[in-house]
Protein backbone atom coordinates (compact mmCIF):
# COMPACT_ATOMS: atom_id res chain seq x y z
CA UNK A 1 0.00 0.00 0.00
CA UNK A 2 1.85 3.41 -1.11
CA UNK A 3 2.10 6.06 2.18
CA UNK A 4 -0.56 7.86 0.59
CA UNK A 5 -3.28 5.94 0.89
CA UNK A 6 -1.72 4.88 4.30
CA UNK A 7 -1.87 8.78 5.46
CA UNK A 8 -6.42 8.53 3.25
CA UNK A 9 -6.84 5.29 5.90
CA UNK A 10 -5.18 7.14 9.08
CA UNK A 11 -7.22 10.21 8.54
CA UNK A 12 -10.64 8.25 8.00
CA UNK A 13 -9.95 6.35 11.16
CA UNK A 14 -9.05 9.30 12.81
CA UNK A 15 -11.60 11.50 11.64
CA UNK A 16 -14.23 8.22 12.57
CA UNK A 17 -12.83 8.12 16.11
CA UNK A 18 -12.07 11.87 17.08
CA UNK A 19 -15.13 13.26 16.57
CA UNK A 20 -16.75 10.31 18.35
CA UNK A 21 -15.15 10.96 21.12
CA UNK A 22 -16.66 13.83 21.86
CA UNK A 23 -20.43 13.14 20.93
CA UNK A 24 -20.55 10.17 23.23
CA UNK A 25 -19.43 12.05 25.61
CA UNK A 26 -22.51 14.88 24.37
CA UNK A 27 -25.05 11.94 24.32
CA UNK A 28 -23.59 10.25 27.90
CA UNK A 29 -24.46 13.53 29.29
CA UNK A 30 -27.27 14.35 27.56
CA UNK A 31 -28.91 11.71 26.64
CA UNK A 32 -29.48 10.02 23.54
CA UNK A 33 -31.62 12.78 22.28
CA UNK A 34 -30.92 13.35 18.49
CA UNK A 35 -33.07 16.51 18.52
CA UNK A 36 -31.38 17.98 21.44
CA UNK A 37 -28.18 17.50 19.68
CA UNK A 38 -29.41 18.95 16.24
CA UNK A 39 -30.60 21.97 18.26
CA UNK A 40 -26.98 22.24 20.41
CA UNK A 41 -26.13 22.19 17.39
CA UNK A 42 -27.42 25.87 16.43
CA UNK A 43 -26.92 27.30 19.79
CA UNK A 44 -24.90 30.62 18.14
CA UNK A 45 -24.42 32.10 14.82
CA UNK A 46 -20.73 31.01 14.78
CA UNK A 47 -21.80 27.44 15.62
CA UNK A 48 -24.85 27.26 12.96
CA UNK A 49 -21.87 28.30 10.24
CA UNK A 50 -20.08 25.51 10.97
CA UNK A 51 -22.99 22.83 10.42
CA UNK A 52 -23.79 24.41 7.41
CA UNK A 53 -20.46 24.81 6.16
CA UNK A 54 -19.98 20.94 6.83
CA UNK A 55 -23.60 19.88 5.33
CA UNK A 56 -22.98 21.55 1.77
CA UNK A 57 -19.17 19.94 1.73
CA UNK A 58 -21.32 16.67 2.55
CA UNK A 59 -23.36 16.77 -0.33
CA UNK A 60 -20.91 18.22 -2.35
CA UNK A 61 -18.60 14.92 -1.05
CA UNK A 62 -22.05 12.65 -1.81
CA UNK A 63 -22.60 14.05 -5.74
CA UNK A 64 -18.77 13.64 -6.24
CA UNK A 65 -18.72 10.21 -4.68
CA UNK A 66 -21.74 9.38 -7.08
CA UNK A 67 -20.45 10.52 -10.26
CA UNK A 68 -17.09 8.81 -9.69
CA UNK A 69 -18.54 5.89 -8.82
CA UNK A 70 -21.13 5.70 -11.88
CA UNK A 71 -17.85 6.77 -14.12
CA UNK A 72 -15.25 4.56 -12.39
CA UNK A 73 -17.46 1.22 -11.56
CA UNK A 74 -16.23 1.57 -8.52
CA UNK A 75 -18.91 0.71 -6.38
CA UNK A 76 -17.29 -0.04 -3.18
CA UNK A 77 -16.89 3.46 -2.68
CA UNK A 78 -20.21 4.01 -1.63
CA UNK A 79 -19.47 3.05 1.25
CA UNK A 80 -18.28 6.72 1.89
CA UNK A 81 -22.04 7.65 1.84
CA UNK A 82 -23.22 6.55 4.82
CA UNK A 83 -19.47 6.90 6.67
CA UNK A 84 -20.30 10.95 6.00
CA UNK A 85 -23.66 11.31 6.98
CA UNK A 86 -23.53 8.73 9.78
CA UNK A 87 -20.01 9.96 11.10
CA UNK A 88 -18.67 12.85 9.25
CA UNK A 89 -17.20 14.26 6.63
CA UNK A 90 -13.97 13.77 8.49
CA UNK A 91 -13.93 10.33 7.88
CA UNK A 92 -15.88 10.20 4.66
CA UNK A 93 -13.74 11.97 2.47
CA UNK A 94 -10.64 10.66 3.36
CA UNK A 95 -12.38 7.43 3.53
CA UNK A 96 -13.23 7.64 0.02
CA UNK A 97 -9.94 9.03 -1.52
CA UNK A 98 -8.47 5.60 0.01
CA UNK A 99 -10.99 4.07 -2.02
CA UNK A 100 -10.77 5.91 -4.78
CA UNK A 101 -7.10 5.47 -5.38
CA UNK A 102 -6.90 1.91 -4.79
CA UNK A 103 -4.77 0.10 -7.08
CA UNK A 104 -6.96 -1.22 -10.43
CA UNK A 105 -6.20 -5.04 -10.76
Amino acid sequence: MSMLRMIYLALAIWGAIHPMYYFVQWFQLEGWDIAKMLAAWHTNAASSGLVWDLTIAAIALTIWILAEVFARRNWSALIAIPATFCIGVSCGLPLYLFLRTRPVV
